[in-house]
C-alpha cells in the first residue's frame, strides 16, 4: 500500500509569507510579492528535475479580495510580467501551462496572455504547471455539483464521477501539499484533490524558499509510508510482533 518516490506525481504549494517577509525588513508588503515572484521559476525548474508531473501553485485565492487594493494590483501586475518573461522558457521546457479559477477580473491583455500560452502549450508532454488564480476549493466543489446536476438531474453521483467535474480533472489527486510561511492550514486550496495528500508546513517564507529546500521536502515525504487508510501486510505485522511491541 505504500508509495515510492516516483509516485509523488502532483505537488501543490501555498506560497505564503511574502508580506511578513517584507514587513520584517521594514518594506511595504508589495515588496514581498515582488521578491516572491522571482522564486517561482526556480521552484518550477526544480520540481521538473525531481520528476514531478504536475505542479499547482496558489497564486490568488477568492479570499485575497479582502487585501488592500495596491497589493491586489501588484499581484495582477506580477502575473502579467511572469507570463511575458517566462513564456519562452515554458515552451522550451515543454511545460503545459494553465490557470484554474476566475480570471475575469484581470485586464484584457493579461487574459489574452493566459489564453495564448494555454493554447500554445496545450499539447506539451512535460510538467503540468497550473496557477490557481481567483480560486477557492469550496467554490470549485459547488460548481462541480451544479454542473453535474445540470447534466444528470435526479441522479446520484459517485466519487469517481465527481472527480471528473473538477476544474482540471486530469491533474488528479494531490500527493504532496507544501505551505511556506509557518501557518498550518490549507486555506480552501484543492479541498477535494488533497483528501489524501501528504502535508508539509515549513516556517520558511516564500521569498526565501529555495530549490534545495523543495528537493529536501520532496525526498523526505517520498520516504513516508502512504497507506491511504490501509494496514500493514501480514509479514510486516509479524515483524512488529516479534519485536515485542504488542
Amino acid at each position: 500500500m505504500s508509495q515510492s518516490l516516483n509516485n509523488l506525481k502532483h505537488v501543490a504549494i501555498i506560497m505564503d509569507g511574502n508580506g511578513r517577509w517584507a514587513e520584517a525588513r521594514s518594506h511595504e508588503r508589495v515588496w514581498g510579492h515582488i521578491r516572491g515572484s522571482s522564486v517561482v521559476s526556480n521552484i518550477v525548474e526544480e520540481a521538473d528535475e525531481c520528476g514531478v508531473k504536475a505542479l499547482t501553485l496558489y497564486t490568488f485565492s477568492t479570499e485575497n479580495w479582502s487585501r488592500p487594493q495596491i497589493e491586489i494590483s501588484t499581484l495582477f501586475s506580477l502575473l502579467k510580467k511572469f507570463l511575458i518573461k517566462e513564456k519562452k522558457r515554458i515552451l522550451k521546457n515543454k511545460i503545459k501551462f494553465r490557470v484554474m479559477g476566475d480570471i475575469s477580473s484581470l485586464g484584457h491583455e493579461t487574459q489574452e496572455l493566459i489564453k495564448n500560452l494555454e493554447h500554445e502549450s496545450r499539447d506539451m508532454p512535460g510538467l503540468k504547471l497550473t496557477f490557481a488564480f481567483g480560486y477557492g476549493g469550496r467554490g470549485e466543489i459547488v460548481q462541480g455539483i451544479n454542473d453535474y446536476l445540470k447534466k444528470h438531474p435526479n441522479k446520484e453521483i459517485t466519487e469517481a464521477e465527481f472527480s471528473n467535474y473538477m476544474l482540471l480533472p486530469d491533474l488528479g489527486d494531490v500527493d504532496l501539499l507544501i505551505r511556506t510561511g509557518g501557518d498550518q492550514r490549507i486555506s480552501n486550496f484543492l479541498l477535494w484533490q488533497a483528501a489524501y495528500a501528504e502535508l508539509y508546513f515549513t516556517k520558511t517564507q516564500w521569498p526565501n524558499f529555495t530549490p534545495l529546500e523543495f528537493r529536501t521536502i520532496y525526498n523526505e515525504v517520498a520516504n513516508r509510508e502512504r497507506r491511504f487508510g490501509g494496514i500493514m501486510q501480514k509479514n510486516d505485522l509479524s515483524r512488529v510482533e516479534s519485536q515485542g511491541i504488542f
